[in-house]
């Protein structure tokens, strides 16, 4: 499997994302939108905080099937209205690290469960 970021010179360039990614090879993986949901299945925290666990909820779904964050192509976060994504960025870099995939982000007014302030999905090749 190869992975190739596209980053054209006529478009910004940002160490965080990728314009695009090209895949080639290899099975994908879609996970599904992962909440700061522990273990217990509580959601407790801020957002950064919240977000720091749903990035360890993606990465356990890659770990079961030998990925990490590597893998990833797409990215999807969904904030609550109102939080701070700032806050969420910094909060991604101490767990994600510096990884850059495709990405989209989007306010949500909110979610399933309304304790929860991030939803995080991304479609993995492996």
């Amino acid at each position: 499997m190869t992975i190739t970021h596209i980053n054209p010179d006529s478009l910004h360039k940002n160490p965080a994302f990728s314009q695009g990614v090209l895949a080639e090879g290899g099975r994908t993986l879609y996970v599904g939108e992962q909440n700061g949901t522990d273990a217990e299945g509580r959601i407790s925290g801020d957002y950064a905080d919240q977000t720091r666990q749903a990035l360890r909820n993606v990465l356990a779904v890659l770990a079961e099937v030998g990925a990490d964050q590597k893998n990833v192509v797409k990215m999807t976060v969904y904030i609550a209205e109102g939080q701070d994504a700032n806050a969420g960025y910094a909060a991604s870099a101490e767990v994600w690290g510096r990884n850059p995939t495709a990405v989209t982000v989007m306010t949500v007014r909110s979610f399933g469960r309304p304790e929860a302030l991030v939803g995080i999905e991304v479609i993995a090749v492996v």
